[in-house]
């Protein structure tokens, strides 16, 4: 387990977002990235969400729709890495891992592809 405040945990995930592909980011459309400490149940057992209706599943989206969110839990992060280069790539899998969720690939497939 390592430690970091929130502070700092937001501008990795910042940072981590900014290296993701283009071909990956500029198809979310209505979606916000947000940080919390700890999922809803308080448990660990979860690094990441994705709130939302996936591409797939959507027959009409538009105006005054609530954005999706992704969702990426600090303290489950913080306590499965024992380092900043093991944090750093498991906030980069949870990413790409929930930002394929909203183009409707599910958690049998990203297994697969390596991804969960």
């Amino acid at each position: 387990m390592i430690e970091m405040d929130a502070d700092a945990f937001d501008a990795l995930v910042t940072e981590e977002l900014d290296l993701l592909p283009d071909e990956m980011i500029d198809g979310l459309d209505n979606v916000v990235f947000v940080v919390e400490d700890r999922p809803e149940d308080g448990s660990l057992d979860l690094l990441g969400l994705y709130d939302g209706l996936a591409l797939t599943e959507r027959d009409r989206y538009g105006v005054g729709d609530l954005p999706d969110r992704i969702i990426v839990y600090r303290e489950p992060h913080l306590d499965v890495c024992d380092d900043l280069e093991a944090l750093r790539h498991e906030v980069h899998t949870t990413l790409v891992h929930e930002i394929a969720h909203f183009y409707g690939i599910d958690d049998a497939r990203l297994h697969e592809l390596g991804w969960a």
